[in-house]
């Protein structure tokens, strides 16, 4: 049975470097997806893979977020 799943969402402002804005909107746009869904799964990732696997916030992060992953490769 499909089941619509509502994540929650906040709104917060980040400042980045220009040229990993432009890289990253090439990617989104060569995958397909938003610029907030690349950063999104972008930031997951990093967090999944850090050491440091005791920490609260990884942890949060490994129960919530197993849902989708995409491999990127850039030329």
């Amino acid at each position: 049975m499909f089941t619509v799943k509502k994540v929650e969402m906040i709104t917060k402002t980040f400042r980045l470097p220009i040229d990993l804005v432009e890289r990253l909107s090439i990617i989104a746009q060569e995958q397909g997806v938003s610029m907030n869904n690349l950063v999104t799964q972008c930031c997951e990732y990093a967090l999944n893979e850090m050491k440091d696997s005791n920490s609260n916030a990884n942890a949060i992060s490994l129960k919530k977020n197993k849902e989708m992953t995409i491999n990127i490769t850039q030329n």
